[in-house]
C-alpha cells in the first residue's frame, strides 16, 4: 500500500484534507529500555474548579495485521458486542457528555496525557474533551447501560503479585486483559502463558514502553510490532489486538497508527494512584477505590505490581459481583462505529 493511500485513508477517518502523506513505513529500531510510569490526570467531576490530581499511568488472534509492516496493514476486523445483543439506544442514552467530532484546534503531534473526571454516584465519568476517540476505536468506557466491567492489568515489570492475581481470577471466575512489554514477555514466560492457558486477554503494551506520540510512525510500527513479535515467539500466536499506551500519552498521529495497525486502542475510566511500590496505601484504600468510584461500562486500570491492588482484588470482585457487576471480555466492547452513530443521532434529536 502506498502512502498516498495510506495518508487518504487518515484523511478520512480524521474528516481533513489536510493531511498528507505523514504515515512512513516501518522499520526504524526500537529505543533503550524505558519502564518509567509518566502522570496522568484524574480530576474529581463534583468539584470542577478545583486543580485536577496528578497520578500516573504507569485476546483468538486478532488480525494478522499486528504482525505485518504497516504498509500491509488494514483497521482491525475483531468484532466488538458479537457474544450478545447490545442495545446502541441505550448504551447512547446512559453515555457520558463526550467529542463526537475532533476539535480542529488539536494539532496531529499533540501530546495529550489521559485524564478522566470521576465521581462518587457511580455513574460514568466524563474524560478527555477534545479528540472523537469512536474515530481511531479507542476506548475508555464499554457498555454503560448494563451493569459491565472490562478489568485490566499493566504488566511493565514483575513484583511478586501476578501469580496470585491469577489464582484470585481464577477462584472468582473472572476474566481478566493483561497489557504486557517485552521485557515481561522475556523475563516472565511462564506467567504469559498462565494469562494465555487460563483464558485471559493479553495486550500489547509496547516494546520498551516509551511515549508514543515522540516517535516517528515508523519507530511507533516497530515498538508494537517488536511485542507482538516476542509474545507470538513465545505463544504460537498473536498477542490480542488492543493497545494500551505507555504512560496514557497519545496524539492523534499516535491513534492513528495503531488503528491503522489493527488495534484497539484502550484507555480507561476508573484507576487510582497504585503503582509506587515504596508507597502503597493499603488494602482498604485499594478496596475502597475500586468499589466507590465503579460504574457501568468501566474500565478498570490496575497496576500488577501493587501489593494494595493483590490484598483487596478478591473482595473487590466479591463485592461487585455481589452488586450485580459482570466482568466482560475486551472482545465484548461495543463497536466503536455503531456508539459513534446511536450518540450522533441521539445528539440529532
Amino acid at each position: 500500500m502506498t502512502q498516498s493511500v495510506l495518508a487518504a485513508i487518515v484523511s478520512m477517518c480524521l474528516g481533513t484534507s489536510q493531511l498528507s502523506a505523514f504515515v512512513a513505513l516501518p522499520g526504524a529500531p526500537a529505543g533503550p529500555l524505558t519502564v518509567e510510569l509518566a502522570p496522568y490526570v484524574v480530576q474529581e467531576e463534583q468539584e470542577p474548579a478545583q486543580t485536577p490530581l496528578t497520578s500516573q499511568e504507569t485476546p483468538a488472534a486478532p488480525p494478522s495485521a499486528a504482525q505485518t509492516n504497516l504498509g500491509e496493514n488494514t483497521p482491525s476486523t475483531s468484532e466488538h458486542g458479537a457474544s450478545e445483543e447490545i442495545d446502541y439506544a441505550a448504551l447512547a442514552a446512559s453515555f457520558p457528555s463526550t467529542p463526537l467530532v475532533t476539535s480542529s484546534l488539536v494539532a496531529l503531534d499533540d501530546s495529550k496525557s489521559w485524564w478522566f473526571s470521576r465521581n462518587t454516584t457511580k455513574t460514568p465519568p466524563t474524560a478527555q474533551n477534545d479528540i472523537c476517540l469512536f474515530d481511531f476505536d479507542a476506548y475508555y468506557l464499554g457498555d454503560t447501560s448494563e451493569k459491565n466491567i472490562y478489568l485490566t492489568f499493566d504488566e511493565g515489570y514483575e513484583n511478586g503479585y501476578t501469580a496470585q492475581i491469577l489464582d484470585i481470577l481464577k477462584a472468582n471466575d473472572v476474566q481478566a486483559a493483561f497489557f504486557v512489554t517485552v521485557p515481561y514477555i522475556e523475563q516472565e514466560p511462564d506467567l504469559v502463558k498462565r494469562m494465555v492457558a487460563e483464558g485471559h486477554v493479553v495486550g500489547n503494551h509496547s516494546d520498551t514502553h516509551p511515549r508514543m506520540s515522540t516517535l516517528s510512525e515508523a519507530d511507533m510500527a516497530a515498538e508494537i510490532n517488536n511485542c507482538n513479535a516476542a509474545f507470538e515467539a513465545l505463544t504460537g500466536r498473536s498477542i490480542d489486538p488492543f493497545f494500551r499506551p505507555p504512560e496514557g500519552e497519545y496524539s492523534i498521529r499516535s491513534l492513528t497508527q495503531t488503528h491503522l495497525m489493527g488495534y484497539d486502542t484502550i484507555f480507561w475510566s476508573l484507576a487510582y494512584q497504585d503503582w509506587d511500590v515504596n508507597n502503597q496505601p493499603g488494602k482498604d484504600a485499594a478496596y475502597h477505590s475500586a468499589v466507590d468510584y465503579v460504574h457501568n461500562g468501566a474500565i478498570v486500570l490496575l497496576h500488577a505490581v501493587s501489593q494494595s491492588n493483590t490484598e483487596a482484588l478478591d473482595d473487590v470482585l466479591k463485592t461487585l459481583k455481589a452488586e450485580g457487576y459482570q466482568f466482560k471480555s475486551l472482545y465484548d466492547l461495543p463497536d466503536a462505529h455503531l456508539m459513534l452513530e446511536a450518540l450522533q443521532k441521539q445528539q440529532a434529536q
